[in-house]
C-alpha cells in the first residue's frame, strides 16, 4: 500500500456489479478502497429491477452514480460490459489508477488482467463464493461476508433512548411553572460536556491499515486521512473528543506509541511493535 505514507495520493474508482452482490457490501467496499487513495469515481451498474429496488437507497446514501443498463436480449448482461468499458475508459483518460471492483463474477478476471498489464492496481471485494480465477487476477482480494454488515455502524457506547407512545385521547396535564431549583438543574444538564463515544469503525480502520504495514502500526495522521476519506464529515468532536489523539486514548483495543521524530502511531492492543 502506498498512499498514506509517501505523500502521494492515488485516484481510486469503485465500480460495483449490483446484479451480483448485495447492497450491504457497499460500506465495507468503501473502507477497503479508501486505504489506496482518494475515491473519485463511485458507480453502480445493474438492470432496472436491481437499481430501482434493493440498491436504490444504498447508492443514493453513499453518493454513487447509478448506471442503468437495459437487457436487450434475455440472458445477456449488458451491465457487465458497461462496467468493463467504463473501467478501461477511466484508465486511458487517467481519471483513475487504482480500481476496486465489487463483484464475485469471474467474468471480470480478464478485465483485471488488462488493467494490471497497463500499470493499474486492481482490488476485488467479493463474497466467499468468488472463484479463484477472479481472486488471482487481482492485486488484492478482500472477502466480505454478511457478518461484516453493520446496519447501525455507530458506536460501542451510544445508547438509544426508549420510545414513548402516548395515547392521543390522553388529557393534557395542567401547566405548571418550573421552580428556580429545577431551572438551575436543567441549566447544569444543558452545560454538561457531550458523552465521549468510541465508534467501532476506528478499530476497524486501524485493523485494516495496520495489516498492510510490515510493522503492524499506522501513523495517527494517516489514520485521520483515512477516516476523512471514508466519511468526509468525520470529526472527533462529533463523538465528544477534542481531537483524534484524545479519541484514540479512550479505546481499550488500541494503543498509542510515540516515536522520537516520527510522531504518534496506533497499534492494536494485542500487537507489540519493537
Amino acid at each position: 500500500m502506498q498512499d498514506l505514507t509517501n505523500g502521494t495520493e492515488a485516484t481510486v474508482a469503485i465500480l460495483v456489479d449490483c446484479d451480483n452482490v448485495p447492497p450491504e457490501i457497499l460500506p465495507y467496499a468503501l473502507r477497503v478502497a479508501a486505504q489506496f487513495g482518494r475515491v473519485a469515481l463511485r458507480r453502480g451498474y445493474g438492470n432496472h429491477t436491481t437499481l430501482a429496488n434493493r440498491w436504490q437507497e444504498a447508492l443514493v446514501r453513499q453518493a454513487f452514480t447509478p448506471h442503468l443498463q437495459y437487457q436487450y436480449a434475455s440472458g445477456k448482461n449488458t451491465a457487465d460490459i458497461a462496467l468493463a468499458l467504463d473501467a478501461l475508459e477511466a484508465m486511458f483518460d487517467q481519471r483513475a489508477d487504482t480500481f476496486c471492483l465489487v463483484t464475485s463474477d469471474s467474468d471480470f478476471a480478464y478485465l483485471c488482467r488488462k488493467l494490471r498489464e497497463r500499470g493499474s492496481r486492481v482490488c476485488i471485494v467479493g463474497e466467499a463464493k468468488t472463484p479463484q480465477a477472479l481472486r488471482n487476477a487481482s492485486d488484492q482480494f478482500f472477502e466480505w461476508s454478511a457478518d461484516d454488515a453493520d446496519p447501525d455502524g455507530t458506536s460501542d457506547s451510544a445508547e438509544k433512548a426508549p420510545v414513548k407512545l402516548e395515547s392521543a385521547a390522553k388529557p393534557k396535564a395542567p401547566k405548571v411553572e418550573p421552580s428556580k431549583e429545577l431551572v438551575k438543574d436543567l441549566a447544569k444538564e444543558t452545560n454538561k460536556p457531550p458523552v465521549k463515544q468510541r465508534p467501532r469503525f476506528v478499530v476497524e480502520a486501524v485493523t485494516l491499515l495496520a495489516s498492510e504495514s510490515s510493522e503492524g502500526k499506522v501513523g495517527l495522521g494517516a489514520l485521520g486521512q483515512y477516516l476523512k476519506r471514508t466519511d468526509p464529515a468525520f470529526s472527533p468532536k462529533t463523538y465528544g473528543h477534542s481531537g483524534l489523539l484524545d479519541m484514540v486514548k479512550t479505546y481499550d483495543l488500541l494503543e498509542l506509541k510515540q516515536e522520537a521524530g516520527a510522531g504518534w502511531f496506533v497499534v492494536l492492543a494485542d500487537v507489540k511493535s519493537g
